[in-house]
């Protein structure tokens, strides 16, 4: 099929979701914070409401680089060149500011499942940090003179949400757990925060060594 790229592709982003995925952000903060304040349902209920967000993000990725790659090879190389300092500047980021993690366990009245579902995918279509993202990660993994590149943009993009999902779902199935850990051990945040720099660096580098060559 030729809308799903090759093995070591295939591996080199499995491992980069993982690294990501266990990485804090707004999005595990809202699933972890939800989980504590209204139970797992209300958890899973955001969580799949964000995947939905990833998914409309996918595909408007998908459909614009493909486009890009089409009408201009040259403005393909652009973005690339683009995405590596983007990269760089988000493992900066991290470093410096930590990441965004502060769930709390509050007391108030409950959402409906489909409130936290549409407050899932509410936090990750209005986030306009995350298609940029993806249009920094995913063009990494598909050459710019690839015919398939359309189909294997997409099928990267949604790829990310069953990889990522055994590392978030125990995450919300503990969320008690995993709260306290990030907050009585700033050690372990930090690690976190120095992987997603790492990774990111390492990816800013291999955009930039493939241009060169």
């Amino acid at each position: 099929m030729t809308f799903i790229p090759e093995w070591p592709i295939i591996l080199q982003f499995a491992i980069a979701t993982f690294v990501l995925s266990i990485t804090p952000g707004p999005d595990m903060t809202l699933f972890v914070g939800r989980a504590l304040s209204e139970g797992k349902a209300a958890g899973f209920a955001c969580l799949s409401g964000a995947n939905c967000g990833i998914v409309v993000h996918t595909t408007m990725v998908a459909l614009g680089l493909s486009a890009l790659i089409i009408a201009s090879p040259t403005a393909f190389f652009v973005l690339k060149i683009v995405g590596a300092g983007y990269l760089v500047w988000l493992a900066f980021q991290a470093i410096r500011k930590g990441s965004a993690f502060s769930p709390e366990k509050k007391s108030g009245p409950s959402h409906t499942l489909f409130q936290n579902w549409l407050t899932g995918i509410g936090i990750n279509l209005l986030n306009p940090k995350i298609i940029l993202f993806f249009m920094t990660f995913l063009p990494q993994f598909v050459l710019a003179n690839d015919p398939h590149a359309p189909g294997k943009l997409f099928f990267l993009g949604l790829l990310f949400i069953p990889l990522s999902l055994p590392v978030v779902t125990p995450m919300i199935l503990a969320a008690d757990r995993f709260a306290g850990l990030l907050k009585k051990n700033p050690t372990v945040t930090r690690v976190t925060d120095w992987l997603f720099a790492g990774v990111f660096s390492a990816f800013a580098a291999k955009i930039l060594m493939a241009q060169a060559k």
